[in-house]
């Protein structure tokens, strides 16, 4: 049996919940964009980064993505999904770039960081393309930190790289949208059913809850997540319709994913290589430009929104992005195909990529 949490550990988790929610309501007050998972997140991060000893539990973290996976799951109604079966040649589009670009960003990164890292105790030329290669991938902090561990990279690095981008990404992109004014197709705004039911709601957590148990058992990335989408699609899409999920428990939700983002920020990230994070920093700003741009082009071969397809394409987590489309309306079924397909994509073939360079980058050459 797991051991109880420590009363220390739960008034610190209590206490960092009662800064996120001051947080939140005052985002809420002042009208930003996504109040309930932006305003935990910077709030909590400014703590962690001045050392206070902020707290996040994992199983609060885990019911939030289980309850954003429930609710994003019941947008994929039938003619939504016959619209993004028509879209496949986009995803796979939008899956290789994504391949392409994490490959670029790294090399990048070895580029820069080569001349002063190289000379540090213990960093080989090797260990330093690892380090870059998998910091530069587009995908989930924790699954791209684990392989760098495999490939005996600098897994501080990698694990700051992801942080910083997903920070950036996500506290950037949803200000910009708002204060742009920019919205996605309204035919894709809203699930299938929108009305809260009991015992619906008990038998959707049940259902939902079983399918996020079994990626847990088959040790699938994202568990929580991906198993309570993939079983809320499964049931929308056969028309059984058990209940939406409450706006309150979204809310709560939001708050348990900003928090659990924010306590990554500790004092020491601040001085974790400062080049490093400067050099990922103006990198992920470029990605982000160049992943808009790259959003206009399927714009136009698609003609759905740009503005969705930004979020699809962009370089940020799965639940940020999707919380973000949810919340702004912007297409969120077509937003979560895509980062869905990009995050397995990723997960599946960044590490054979990665060997298969090595070994050709280590080839001996032929002799004449």
């Amino acid at each position: 049996m797991p051991a109880l949490p420590s009363p220390r550990f739960l008034a610190r988790v209590a206490a960092t919940l009662a800064l996120a929610w001051l947080a939140a309501q005052l985002c809420l007050a002042l009208h930003t964009p996504l109040p309930w998972m932006l305003g935990p997140l910077i709030s909590v991060s400014l703590a962690s980064m001045a050392g206070a000893p902020t707290q996040s539990w994992t199983k609060l973290r885990n019911l939030g993505q289980w309850t954003i996976g429930a609710g994003l799951g019941l947008y994929f109604t039938p003619a939504v999904m016959e619209l993004i079966a028509g879209l496949w040649w986009a995803i796979a589009l939008a899956v290789g770039w994504a391949l392409l670009l994490g490959w670029a960003f790294g090399c990048w990164l070895y580029r820069v960081q080569a001349p002063s890292m190289l000379k540090q105790p213990g960093m080989s030329a090797a260990r330093l393309r690892a380090t870059t290669y998998f910091a530069g991938a587009i995908g989930a902090a924790s699954e791209m930190t684990l392989l760098a561990e495999r490939e005996q990279a600098r897994t501080d690095l990698v694990a700051a790289s992801h942080s910083l981008r997903l920070l950036i990404v996500t506290v950037s992109i949803p200000f910009a949208l708002q204060w742009a004014g920019l919205h996605g197709e309204p035919g894709l705004a809203a699930p299938g059913i929108r009305v809260v039911q009991w015992p619906g709601l008990a038998w959707l957590a049940v259902a939902t809850g079983l399918g996020a148990l079994l990626m847990l058992g088959l040790k699938r990335a994202n568990p929580w997540f991906l198993g309570a989408l993939t079983v809320a699609m499964g049931l929308t899409l056969a028309g059984i319709e058990l209940s939406a999920v409450p706006q309150w428990l979204t809310n709560v939700a939001q708050l348990a994913i900003g928090v659990s983002l924010g306590v990554r920020f500790r004092r020491e990230f601040v001085h974790t290589a400062p080049r490093w994070l400067a050099m990922v920093a103006l990198g992920t700003l470029g990605l982000m430009a160049i992943c808009a741009a790259f959003a206009w082009l399927l714009h136009r071969g698609t003609d759905l929104p740009w503005v969705t397809l930004l979020l699809g394409t962009s370089p940020g987590g799965i639940t940020e992005m999707a919380i973000t489309a949810k919340v702004l309306q912007l297409g969120v079924p077509v937003v979560t195909a895509f980062q869905v397909c990009r995050l397995v994509a990723v997960l599946l073939l960044v590490a054979p990529l990665y060997r298969g360079l090595e070994r050709r980058l280590n080839r001996p050459a032929l002799q004449p």
